[in-house]
C-alpha cells in the first residue's frame, strides 16, 4: 500500500517550503502553499530561474495565516503582520494577470536587500478565483499551474539510478505530497483519481520540469545541469518538455497526515 511520506508546502512561491507532519488540504492545495509571491516593481514574478538566491529564503506563516515570517542567512530575519484587505494591484505570472495585495514596505526592503534587487511581496487575494488546466481543473494560489503536485520516491530512485551522478534530493523537484510503496517508478503518471486522508485528487496533467530543478535548495545557487540532463534521456514529453511528477487538483478538501495511506479509484494511461 501506498503510503504519504513528506508533506510540504511553500508559503512564497519560489522560497523555501515548509514540513509538515499534518496540514489541511483546500481546494487551492495544503494550507498556505504559495499564498505569497514576490514581484518585481511592475509586479511580474520572481522565480528561481533567475533569481536562485529565493531558495535560501525561509518563510514561516503562523497557524492562522495572520503573521508571515522570512529568514535568511547573514541577516536579522522580518516579521510582518500580513494583509488581506488592502488595495489590490495586478501581478502577472507566465504573462496571465492576476491580482496581489502588497504586504508592505519591511517586506519588500527585506526581500531588496536579501535578493539585490527590488521586489514587492504580495498575497493571494481572498477573492482569488484562478482556474487551473489540465484533464481535472481546479484552482490554486501562486503556483505555477495545478494545487498539488505529488511524486513517489521510487520515481525519485530510478532517476538517481540512471544519472550515475550524486544522488539527487527530493527537494530538488519541490512537490507538496511524496508518496512510498508503488514500486513501479512514475506510478502516480497514471493514477486518477486517489482518495487519502478523507480528501481526493484528481489527475491534471505531468509536472513538466524547468531550470529551477538545477538549483541547490538549501543555499540557492545554481547547480546543472542535473536533472535535466538525464530527464532528457528518458522522460521527454509528447507536448514538449520533460516530465517528473504529476499535478493533481483538488475534487474534495481534507487533513492530510504522513502516514496516509492512498487508495487509487481509477487509473488511465501514461501522457509521457
Amino acid at each position: 500500500m501506498a503510503t504519504v511520506t513528506e508533506l510540504r508546502y511553500y508559503p512564497v512561491k519560489g522560497c523555501a517550503g515548509v514540513t509538515a507532519a499534518q496540514a489541511e488540504l483546500t481546494r487551492a492545495g495544503l494550507a498556505h502553499d504559495r499564498a505569497f509571491m514576490v514581484v518585481d516593481e511592475e509586479g511580474v514574478f520572481r522565480s528561481q530561474r533567475r533569481d536562485p538566491a529565493l531558495a535560501a529564503v525561509r518563510p514561516v506563516v503562523s497557524e492562522d495565516g495572520r503573521r508571515l515570517t522570512l529568514a535568511a542567512a547573514g541577516v536579522e530575519p522580518v516579521s510582518v503582520t500580513v494583509d488581506t484587505e488592502g488595495p489590490r494591484r495586478e501581478v502577472r505570472l507566465f504573462g496571465a494577470p492576476f491580482l496581489g495585495i502588497d504586504q508592505g514596505g519591511e517586506a519588500a526592503g527585506w526581500l531588496s536587500e536579501v535578493l539585490g534587487v527590488r521586489s514587492r511581496l504580495v498575497r493571494v487575494p481572498p477573492e482569488h478565483d484562478r482556474v487551473t488546466d489540465g484533464l481535472t481543473p481546479g484552482t490554486s494560489g501562486y503556483a505555477d499551474s495545478c494545487a498539488v503536485h505529488l511524486v513517489s520516491r521510487s520515481s525519485l530512485e530510478r532517476f538517481n539510478e540512471l544519472s550515475g551522478a550524486q544522488p539527487l534530493p527530493m527537494d530538488r523537484f519541490r512537490p507538496n505530497l511524496v508518496v512510498d510503496g508503488w514500486t513501479e517508478p512514475h506510478t502516480e503518471d497514471l493514477a486518477r483519481r486517489i482518495e487519502v486522508g478523507g480528501a481526493e485528487l484528481g489527475y491534471a496533467k505531468l509536472a513538466i520540469r524547468c531550470a529551477v530543478t538545477m538549483v541547490d535548495q538549501s543555499c540557492g545557487a545554481k547547480a546543472g545541469p542535473e536533472p535535466l540532463r538525464t530527464l532528457a534521456r528518458y522522460r521527454r514529453a509528447t507536448a514538449g518538455g520533460v516530465a517528473f511528477g504529476s499535478k493533481f487538483a483538488v475534487l474534495r478538501p481534507g487533513t492530510l497526515r504522513v502516514g496516509d495511506e492512498l487508495a487509487v479509484g481509477a487509473w488511465g494511461p501514461s501522457e509521457l
